[in-house]
């Protein structure tokens, strides 16, 4: 069964389209790349963006984040841009479901196991720490909304483009330290690493940290409103594949019994790779996975991936049925996160103090993962 599956595995590889392919197996410069992620980086970035409490979207302390995180952006000597657009209220009925009935709807597979209530704390009051909840107490408006998004440009194949992502907004009055600081530091510290005076890819790298995923994708979606249709002009390269980073860090299992969790990163976490099965590119999205898989084999530390089909509510589902799409997550959207296994989840206890460096490691994992993989696609070489 083994030796049948690696075969398989080596045809899709073999018959996948170029630009799908990793560049060098043996990249020694993925290898380097790879070494210059820091656990200490990646947490400083973390905690940098919970200066800034949950980032609602729609408030000044958004806004202050969204000029953070381009500021730092440009720091690395990664060229910055925005998107604008406006955003509106949709009534009730047209809001995002986020139960059961959602989940399925759109591929996130059946709840199994034990369960534990999930949802979106509005109560100020259940946020213990006075200075936080003061900074998390200006509420949202609609209006004129901006993400921003840095770019490492190609030589070669300027033309051609992966895009890293993740999504910079939250709310529960926490920090959204996890949901999603953990994705958006993993995305800036790519741009980084990549952004390096001796690094040169032949294709290009787009790092979007995307605005108002919690309000049903519309940053995301503004993207690719804006831009699928200029794919081919200058600033816009053809798009190859898209991979989101939402929610990286916390993996302790499933609820026990009494509806606890543990308080410890689980032995056997893993990073999951998600595409999804009911997407008109689920072809080629779930060869893209097979490749961050072997990427985590051989440039991850600690924790192995795990790939999986229920890539389900999150910013590539806007990408899904028009480029190869991934979701790096902690756990699986649908089965797992949405039964309660993260009980941080919207919840005023999403604050950096909350994780241990065990799970800040699981997100430095999945930075190695993607970092490995996209070094590999876009055929990253040093300058010597």
């Amino acid at each position: 069964m083994l030796r049948t599956l690696m075969l398989t595995l080596a045809l899709a590889a073999a018959f996948a389209p170029a630009p799908m392919r990793a560049q060098n197996a043996d990249n020694d410069a993925a290898k380097t790349l790879v070494g210059r992620l820091d656990l200490e980086k990646y947490k400083a970035t973390v905690k940098g963006l919970t200066q800034f409490g949950d980032r609602r979207q729609g408030t000044d302390r958004n806004r202050a984040a969204v000029d953070w995180i381009e500021a730092q952006l440009k720091s690395y000597g990664c060229p910055t841009a925005r998107i604008h657009y406006e955003y509106k209220t949709p009534p009730p009925t047209q809001g995002r479901g986020r139960g059961r009935g959602a989940d399925e709807a759109q591929g996130g597979g059946r709840l199994r196991g034990i369960r534990t209530r999930t949802g979106v704390n509005t109560d100020p009051m259940k946020q213990p720490d006075e200075k936080l909840r003061a900074l998390d107490m200006q509420p949202a408006t609609d209006g004129p909304r901006e993400e921003v998004y840095c770019t490492k440009w190609g030589t070669s194949h300027r033309g051609e483009m992966y895009i890293v992502s993740g999504h910079m907004d939250g709310h529960g009055w926490g920090e959204a330290a996890n949901d999603d600081g953990s994705g958006t530091a993993l995305v800036m510290e790519l741009a980084r690493v990549f952004s390096s005076p001796d690094v040169t890819t032949d294709r290009t790298i787009r790092f979007a940290l995307w605005n108002n995923e919690e309000t049903g994708l519309n940053g995301a979606r503004a993207y690719v409103e804006q831009r699928q249709g200029l794919q081919g002009t200058p600033d816009e390269p053809k798009w190859l594949g898209m991979i989101q980073h939402d929610m990286m860090m916390f993996d302790h299992g499933m609820p026990h019994a009494d509806g606890t969790i543990s308080k410890e990163q689980r032995p056997e976490a893993d990073v999951n790779i998600e595409f999804q099965a009911n997407s008109k590119m689920a072809a080629d999205s779930q060869k893209l996975a097979w490749i961050l898989e072997a990427a985590n084999e051989k440039f991850a530390t600690d924790y192995p991936a795990r790939v999986g089909n229920h890539m389900t509510n999150t910013d590539s589902t806007p990408f899904m049925d028009i480029v190869p799409s991934l979701s790096m997550r902690e756990n699986e959207r649908g089965t797992e996160i949405g039964a309660g296994w993260d009980p941080q989840w919207h919840q005023p206890t999403d604050v950096y103090a909350t994780y241990s460096d065990k799970d800040f490691r699981l997100g430095l994992n999945a930075a190695q993962t993607t970092l490995g993989a996209i070094a590999e696609l876009t055929g990253a070489t040093l300058k010597r």
